[in-house]
């Protein structure tokens, strides 16, 4: 197949829990806290914040929202966070591993043509270093973090800002996104949307449907060719 046959059809990628597992943040969570199940409450209030700042007009880098909401978490539960805690907890933050399903997806898009990029919450620096200590920048034309609109998603400006800087129409870009507030962000930005349900996430059957809804991301990558070729 010729690879330049789809170079107008852009797929792009949420990263952190879509490319990259948050999961091996349970452990800390579980020292920390007596719990590994508070990863996902500190998760959950970390969206929940991040979507609070940008409908009330703030904006803080996404590393140090996730610092603060951890402290947060800590207020909540009684739990006093040590500088050194919080340190190890920056740097779990910064190498956080690629899904094992992450490589072999993206080589599969790849071969079929597939233009690839990222979106993600992250800053610029940090977004890029971790995809990179992961083993998966070599896949992505370009990467893309909301700190260029200081919005996080899922804006409707942040969609905006990926399709103007790739200079195509919202027609040509899909996304792939482990989390449905995402994907109802892509798709009310005019995208197609694709869902992997990883552990902790599952489609919602309210508002904008993605049309490929899989459990990874290899299945994702196959019905993607199927719909797209």
């Amino acid at each position: 197949m010729n690879p330049s046959q789809h170079r107008q059809q852009v797929i792009v990628f949420d990263v952190n829990e879509t490319l990259l597992d948050i999961e091996t943040l349970s452990p800390f969570f579980a020292r920390t806290f007596g719990d590994a199940q508070v990863m996902r409450q500190w998760f959950a209030e970390l969206i929940l914040y991040a979507q609070s700042l940008t409908l009330t007009g703030g904006y803080v880098p996404f590393g140090q929202l996730a610092v603060a909401v951890l402290r947060m978490v800590g207020t909540i539960r009684g739990v006093e966070l040590s500088e050194p805690g919080v340190d190890e907890f920056k740097d779990h933050m910064a190498r956080l591993p690629a899904h094992q399903d992450a490589a072999p997806a993206l080589d599969m898009l790849r071969e079929a043509g597939f233009r690839m990029v990222t979106l993600t919450n992250s800053p610029p620096e940090a977004g890029k270093a971790v995809l990179a200590k992961a083993g998966l920048s070599y896949y992505f034309e370009a990467q893309f973090s909301v700190d260029g609109v200081k919005r996080f998603k899922p804006a409707g400006e942040t969609y905006s800002y990926v399709a103007s800087a790739l200079r195509t129409e919202a027609s040509a870009l899909r996304l792939v996104a482990a989390h449905t507030w995402d994907t109802q962000g892509a798709l009310a930005a005019g995208w197609k949307a694709a869902l992997v349900t990883r552990p902790g996430n599952a489609a919602l059957w309210v508002g904008g449907q993605p049309d490929v809804v899989e459990k990874d991301l290899l299945a994702i990558a196959r019905a993607i060719i199927a719909r797209d070729i």
